[in-house]
């Protein structure tokens, strides 16, 4: 086959690959050459702005099959009997930057897109099935918290227990991510979860409470410490590349997809919030009621245009689903597509990997990096009589809940059983053994050990005493300890 010529964006031939135009062969460059500045101002904008949280990650192409009935509780075409719908999958971290390693202790992301003959819908979650923090308005100071100090630009441990221990509330997510779940072998043994509740609607308007669960056929296996920083130091992509290699060796990863449904009459008086993130639905409760599997099987072709320009957000729903008065889920339905326009563009939506598969017709128009465009008689506002789309009521399916209409900033109280720690001590004495509780104790010792503010100390053993008195003794006595050891030495 005959060598094509390279050519500029616009595809005119350039005359050299490797040199540049100018005053002689030993002269100054000439602006004018086209390509070499073309070339460079391109390289210059090569890369995007990234994720401010989960920033490093990776991902792959799959599909869902719904292998059992569920039409019951929803009218979501993706989740009738016989379904199958395509999929993207990211996993990711969240506080690291892009060069961090992937085994630093941490909440992965687990974010799904199904591209639904309805339209995009996401869940966009973590590997657990709660979160740090319940009202969306303390979400840029937890992050802060988490991520570096603005003068040395290091991670700070006083800085993140400070914000901790003044957020009660965050207890139940720091002892997952304290415990072994902080470290999971790979993305694909580590479960998923939608975290927050959503609203299932059926095809008879009934309304449902819904929290979605993915359990890894692969098993749910961690690695411990030691193991994790040994990894840290010898390859940074420990993650990336055994996802990207599993599928390429034709192992395709797969996930069981379950929910726990909750009438929605029984969120009323239910014995704590059920639309506080920071807690979890016993099973006990509400069993999981299977729905089908997940199974990634392509890598993308090229990571940038279909793994780091991928845009996900809870705000993208289908008819048959909804929010919930999840204060969390309520701010992220705002900031998420924000983000995405800031980060990859005005119309992001029509790159190729965030793009529908179902029609879409609107009266959106123009913007950075608009490509798409419709007729020129077509009609550019609504109401019209032109013949435009028309909103419909019983095509979108809606959800909605009821509210006192009071306008006012305050943690829902109405529930008997909503204490802060209470979740996270029966994750400590009920779900943990033995080995787990000695591990977890000698996880959060060595956080706490890097304190450097003695009254933030003591509110990180009061922390963990009220999720456990004994746990928050042998905190004490670990950390004077290791105190006193480090004065020996």
């Amino acid at each position: 086959m005959p060598i094509e010529p390279t050519t500029t964006q616009t595809g005119t031939p350039v005359a050299s690959d490797a040199h540049s135009l100018t005053v002689g062969a030993d002269g100054v460059t000439a602006l004018h050459d086209r390509y070499l500045v073309e070339k460079l101002a391109q390289f210059n904008r090569e890369r995007i702005p990234e994720r401010i949280v989960h920033a490093k990650g990776g991902g792959a192409h799959g599909q869902f099959v719904v292998t059992n009935d569920v039409s019951q509780y929803t009218r979501a075409a993706l989740f009738q009997p016989g379904a199958t719908t395509e999929t993207l999958q990211r996993f990711s971290s969240v506080a690291g930057e892009q060069g961090s390693p992937d085994t630093w202790r941490d909440v992965r992301g687990f974010s799904v897109k199904f591209y639904t003959s309805e339209g995009n819908y996401d869940i966009v979650g973590n590997n657990t099935p709660v979160f740090f923090i319940r009202d969306g308005i303390k979400f840029p100071d937890f992050i802060h918290s988490q991520k570096r100090l603005p003068g040395s630009g290091l991670r700070d441990a006083t800085m993140q227990w400070d914000f901790w221990t003044l957020s009660p509330e965050s207890a139940h997510q720091v002892t997952y991510l304290m415990g072994d779940r902080g470290l999971p072998r790979s993305w694909r043994e580590m479960p998923g979860f939608g975290s927050h509740t959503y609203q299932w609607i059926n095809a008879a308007g009934e309304r449902f409470w819904v929290k979605y669960h993915f359990a890894s056929n692969q098993g749910h296996v961690e690695m411990e410490g030691s193991e994790a920083e040994l990894i840290a130091g010898a390859d940074a992509d420990y993650y990336r590349r055994d996802l990207y290699e599993a599928i390429k060796a034709g192992n395709f990863p797969s996930w069981d997809v379950s929910v726990q449904v909750m009438p929605y009459e029984d969120a009323k008086t239910y014995r704590f919030n059920p639309f506080d993130l920071t807690k979890v639905w016993p099973h006990a409760d509400y069993p999981l009621i299977k729905v089908g599997t997940h199974t990634l099987n392509r890598n993308p072709e090229n990571f940038f245009a279909e793994i780091e320009q991928a845009a996900f957000s809870p705000a993208n729903t289908v008819p048959g689903i909804d929010i919930s008065p999840d204060k969390m889920l309520m701010a992220r339905v705002f900031s998420y597509p924000d983000a995405q326009r800031y980060r990859v563009g005005t119309n992001y939506t029509e790159i190729p990997v965030n793009a529908p598969k179902a029609a879409v017709h609107n009266y959106s128009q123009d913007g950075a990096a608009r490509h798409g465009f419709k007729p020129a008689d077509a009609p550019v506002y609504a109401p019209n009589s032109l013949g435009g789309p028309v909103a419909d009521a019983a095509a979108a399916g809606e959800g909605s809940w009821e509210s006192d209409g009071a306008l006012l900033r305050a943690a829902a109280t109405l529930h008997s059983e909503d204490s802060d720690f209470g979740q996270a001590g029966t994750l400590y004495r009920e779900v943990f053994d033995d080995a787990a509780r000695a591990r977890f104790l000698d996880t959060i010792t060595g956080a706490i050990s890097g304190v450097q503010r003695p009254e933030v100390t003591e509110r990180a053993i009061a922390y963990w005493t009220a999720v456990d008195a004994t746990l928050g003794a042998s905190l004490r006595a670990n950390l004077a300890a290791w105190a006193e050891a480090d004065l020996l030495v």
